[in-house]
This record gives C-alpha cells, sequence and structure tokens, in this order.
C-alpha cells in the first residue's frame, strides 16, 4: 500500500535525519569490510516518523517534545539541533534554549552545542545567563584558535538593547584571558569594544593604549582607536605610534585616511596613501582617493599621475579578467570586471569618477580640450549631469556662458534630486564667471522650489556675500542655523563675515568657537579663529592657529592669513614662502591677490 502525497516529504525529512545519525560506510572493493550498523532501530524510527508527521500537521509543540526526547535517549547532535530548529521555527524561544541546553548536558564537550546556546542566549537578550558558556567555550577551543574567538565575541552582542550589561560581561568573562600573553591583547581589545558601544569612550581608550604598549606591532588595538577617533580625539597617538612601526598593515592606514578626510586634513591623508600605493603598487582604490586629493587641493600634475594609474589598473584587471574567462571556457565562471552585479556596477562608477576628476585636473592646467576630451569618454546616462556641468564650466571659461547654461537646462531630470543639481550647476557657471547677481537669483530660484533647504540657503548666502549684501548675508546664515543647529560651516562662515569686517568681534569668535566645538579639527575653522584673534590684536595666538591650519590644509585662502599675520610680526621672508607657495596652488584667488596688492609685499 502505497503512501499518500501528502506523507511523502515528512518521510523524505525522516530518512535524511535517520542516515545523518549513524551513515553506513560500504566499501564495494573490499568485500570482507566491516559493517557498522546504524543506531537507527524500529522504536526510533517511528518515534521520528510521528515527530515528523505531527510537525507536517501544524503541531510543532508535540513534535518538538517527541523529538527532543529522541535526542536525549540517543544523545544525537543532529537530533538535539533538529528539536532547536523546529523551536525556532515556531517562534519558541525558551523551547528553542532547552534544547540546547539539554545538548550540552548530553555532550559536555560539543563546542557546537556550546555556540548554539550562547547564540539563542543573546537573541534572547539574556546575555547575563551567558558568562558560564563562554567560559565553557573559552575553555572548549584549542589555543591556537582562541585569540580570533575573543575577537569576535563583542559581534555576538552588537544587538543587546543593554549595552553596558554585555560590556560589564566580557570584562567578567575575558579577565583572566587579559591576563594571559598569548591572549591579553585581543582580550583587552575585546572587551574596549564593549565599553565604545556601551558608551564609555574614555575606558575602551584607556584599554586600546594598554594594549598597544603591550604589543605596538599588534593590528587590534590601532582598529581600535581608529574608531575611537571620533569620540576621543586622544586616540590618534595610538594609531600613530602603530603607523610609526615597520609592517604595518595598509589597511589601518586606509582606515587612518578617512578621519583625515573628514577633518579635511588632506596633506596628511595624502602621505598616508603614498605610503600605501608605494607598498602596493597594483591595488588601485588607494590611486583614486590619492588623486581625488590632489584635486581637492588643486594639484593636477600628481592628480593626472595617480588617476591615470588607477585607470591602467582596471584596464589591467579587466583584461585580466577576460583571460580567465578564456581560459575557462568551458566553466561557468563570469569574466572579472563585468558590469553585471553591484560590485561591477560599483567599479564602473569609480572609472567614471576619475574621468571626471582628470578632467578637472586638465582645465586646472588650463589644457580645457585635454577636458573635454575625458568627458567625451564617458558614456554613461547615470552620469549625463555630472558631464555636462562640467562641459558647462568648461564653456563658461570659454566665454560661453549662455550656451553653457542653456545646455544644463536642456539636460533631461530623473528626479527632483537632478533639478536641484541642475539649478546648483547653473549657479555654480555664473560664479566662476563672477556674475554674482545672476547667480544670486538662480539661487533664489532654487530656494523657491526647494523651500528651508538649508544648504541652498547657504550657498546663496555665499554669494550674497560677493555682492557685500551684509544684512541677506546674516539674514539666511540665521535662517540655516535655525534650520540646522549643528550646521558648524553657517557658524564658521557668520563669525569669520564678522571677524573680516571687523565686526562684533567677540561675537564672531563665539559663532566661531561654536563652529569648532561642532566641527573639531577643521582646518577653515581653525583659520576663522586664527582670523578673528588677529583681528583682536592677538597675533602669538593667531599665528599658532594659522600655522596649524595651513599645515592640515595648505589652502590659498589660508596660506593668504597666515601670511599677512607674519609679516605683519615682522616675519616677511617666512611670509614670503608662504605665500609663494599658496600663488602655485591658485594665482588667481581674490584674497591672495587683495592681501599682496594692500601690504604691498613684493615675492
Amino acid at each position: 500500500m502505497s503512501l499518500s502525497r501528502r506523507w511523502r516529504r515528512p518521510l523524505a525529512l525522516l530518512v535524511l535525519a535517520a542516515a545523518s545519525l549513524s551513515p553506513l560506510r560500504a566499501q564495494t572493493d573490499a568485500p570482507s569490510a566491516t559493517v557498522q550498523n546504524s543506531d537507527l532501530d524500529a522504536p526510533l524510527f517511528y518515534q521520528l516518523l510521528i515527530g515528523e508527521l505531527e510537525l507536517a500537521s501544524g503541531q510543532a509543540g508535540t513534535a518538538y517534545q517527541i523529538i527532543l526526547d529522541a535526542a536525549r535517549r540517543t544523545r544525537s547532535a543532529q537530533l538535539f539541533r533538529r528539536a532547536v530548529d523546529i523551536a525556532l521555527g515556531a517562534r519558541a524561544g525558551e523551547q528553542a534554549l532547552a534544547a540546547a541546553s539539554a545538548w550540552r548536558l548530553a555532550e559536555p564537550d560539543s563546542v557546537d552545542a556550546l555556540r548554539l546556546q550562547l547564540q539563542i542566549l543573546f537573541a534572547l537578550n539574556r546575555s547575563a545567563e551567558a558568562a558560564e558558556p563562554l567560559r565553557a567555550l573559552l575553555a572548549a577551543t584549542p589555543a591556537a584558535e582562541r585569540p580570533a574567538l575573543i575577537a569576535a565575541l563583542p559581534r555576538y552582542l552588537q544587538r543587546t538593547p543593554e549595552p553596558r550589561a554585555a560590556a560589564r560581561l566580557l570584562q567578567e568573562v575575558l579577565q583572566d584571558q587579559a591576563e594571559q600573553p598569548a591572549t591579553r591583547v585581543p582580550a583587552l581589545v575585546a572587551i574596549g569594544r564593549g565599553w565604545l558601544a556601551a558608551g564609555d569612550a574614555p575606558v575602551a581608550l584607556a584599554l586600546a593604549r594598554k594594549a598597544h604598549e603591550l604589543e605596538p606591532d599588534a593590528p587590534g588595538p590601532a582598529l581600535l582607536a581608529l574608531e575611537l577617533m571620533p569620540k576621543q580625539a586622544e586616540a590618534e597617538a595610538v594609531v600613530k605610534s602603530h603607523l610609526a612601526r615597520p609592517g604595518a598593515e595598509a589597511a589601518i592606514r586606509l582606515g587612518y585616511v578617512r578621519p583625515l578626510m573628514e577633518a579635511q586634513r588632506y596633506a596628511e591623508a595624502i602621505e598616508q596613501l603614498e605610503q600605501v600605493t608605494r607598498a602596493q603598487p597594483d591595488s588601485a582604490g588607494p590611486f583614486l582617493t590619492l588623486g581625488a586629493l590632489h584635486v581637492e587641493l588643486r594639484q593636477p600634475a600628481p592628480a593626472q599621475q595617480a588617476l591615470q594609474r588607477f585607470l591602467q589598473l582596471r584596464a589591467a584587471a579587466r583584461q585580466g579578467g577576460s583571460d580567465k574567462a578564456d581560459a575557462e571556457a568551458h566553466g561557468a565562471a563570469a569574466p572579472a570586471g563585468e558590469s553585471t552585479d553591484a560590485d561591477g556596477n560599483a567599479e564602473a562608477q569609480a572609472e567614471i569618477q576619475a574621468r571626471l576628476l582628470l578632467a578637472q585636473a586638465a582645465e586646472m592646467r588650463g589644457d580645457l580640450e585635454a577636458a573635454e576630451a575625458w568627458l567625451a569618454g564617458i558614456d554613461d546616462p547615470k552620469s549625463l549631469l555630472d558631464v555636462q556641468t562640467r562641459r558647462a564650466t568648461l564653456m563658461a571659461r570659454r566665454g560661453q556662458v549662455d550656451q553653457a547654461r542653456e545646455l544644463l537646462r536642456r539636460t533631461p531630470e530623473r528626479s527632483p534630486t537632478d533639478a536641484r543639481a541642475k539649478l546648483v550647476a547653473e549657479a555654480g557657471v555664473l560664479r566662476e564667471v563672477r556674475r554674482w547677481p545672476e547667480a544670486f537669483e538662480v539661487f533664489q530660484q532654487a530656494a523657491e522650489r526647494f523651500p528651508d533647504d538649508a544648504d541652498l540657503l547657504y550657498e546663496q548666502a555665499m554669494v550674497a556675500e560677493k555682492l557685500d549684501r551684509l544684512d541677506e548675508l546674516e539674514r539666511l546664515l540665521r535662517r540655516v542655523i535655525a534650520l540646522k543647529p549643528d550646521n558648524a560651516h553657517a557658524h564658521n562662515a557668520l563669525g569669520y563675515s564678522l571677524a573680516d569686517r571687523r565686526q562684533r568681534l567677540p561675537e564672531a569668535r563665539r559663532l566661531i568657537e561654536r563652529a569648532l566645538e561642532l566641527a573639531p579639527g577643521d582646518p577653515f575653522i581653525t583659520d576663522s579663529l586664527g582670523w578673528v584673534e588677529f583681528r583682536m590684536g592677538n597675533r602669538e595666538e593667531a599665528l599658532r592657529l594659522l600655522r596649524r591650519a595651513w599645515a592640515a590644509r595648505p589652502d590659498t585662502e589660508i596660506g593668504a592669513h597666515l601670511g599677512e599675520v607674519l609679516w605683519v610680526s615682522g616675519l616677511r621672508e617666512e611670509a614670503r614662502k608662504v605665500w609663494r607657495e599658496a600663488r602655485q596652488r591658485d594665482a588667481g584667488n581674490e584674497v591672495l591677490r587683495e592681501t599682496l596688492v594692500r601690504l604691498k609685499a613684493d615675492l
């Protein structure tokens, strides 16, 4: 008599479960081989069959009890896991935990049972009960694998709703490990990550420092310090100390580049990237970032070199992928480098970005034909607006301002974001040729179309400053601050505007100091603070701040300010040196030219 159709699936599951208990080892080429009988006898077979049938009929609770009873009698790891799976499928967390705990009682040395029990405890947010199984797991893990396990523990606890309790658990469980030479550094770092997640950055920093002192070459403390840098500026010392040692990992250097860029410390970021590219000359990604930073600092020659190297490496990677595909003509693997997935699309967008940056670098050199050639090589509808924006800038520089504006207006809009970007690009073209009233009008149109857009209001305020409409400048910036109280640039711009005109200097200083609180270390804000100190007669403090800003970001306007304070302080040769370097970066900068004319400085 055949089984009914609806019984076939449970029986298949049963056969799989039975096979997993103790598979037969048939040796067809050895007739005399000993046969190992399965643990599956008739009563167990029918017990498992009934359990699976109960589950198939929707009686998960009964199925769980039957399978768990079978697991206890046979001490089968597969059946304990099956009981856990049934409970989890029924969203019965307590029953799943009971099954995992029963498995541990049956097999005290089972690492799998320990891991499963811990995972369920963490999922149930019962980390307070995890100390004993965590210690047992550490003890059961081979010594060579223990550091990696310790390093992974904070990830187990990252979703707990009580991070301070999780941090205390890590400290309690890992205290012994933190005193043993083989595991002390990963243990200190893991405890530090726990306290960082709990919001106690000072404790985490102290642990990172201690771990670094114990093993300066270990990457773990430096990685923890990198995570701490946004909250604890002192953590940077740990990162720098680690990177100063021979053989520091490139991944940590690249990780350090990110906070340097966020703080606009571009010169230091370039130093780190250059070390990475020397150590890994065939890694494409760092060259793209390096080229972008050189463009930002108006250094077109090294920018071009880095960006072209990036494109060469990408082309070589595509060719290598094609060669591999040819060699595996009968395989299923797709050639590397083809844009068939998210990674491929990201690589294609990176190459487009490199070409846009190369066009910008060529424009800086005054080679507008080369810039147009780089733009012409971009054939991607998603990048059309970016390409047309750069093309419009080139047209404006040739005197074709009206044609540039028309080009932007005709560019298709795929979203409201594109509509906004077109208005910003048009205003940017007008700013490029110093047609300030028309730029202000375009920003006014943008503000009407996108009301309470703080970024648009800020840009409009910057144009109002060029028009010497100071009341409008202040009104717009105060509106930005009202909309976004944490907007550091608006505080800085208003403070600098007052300081530059020697108006309400104490208020100007308060605004700039607030900006620096919101964006610690920002070189432009540091420059503003140095400038207001100069306006208030504090030359020594002004020099200290301006030198720091210039070292972090050798921008032309920062150089103009530093040079002026050096000049009036009698340090004229140093002033000339700074001004010469600033002029090399941007000879047409208005602030620099006005400074040199006003002071009658000869370079």
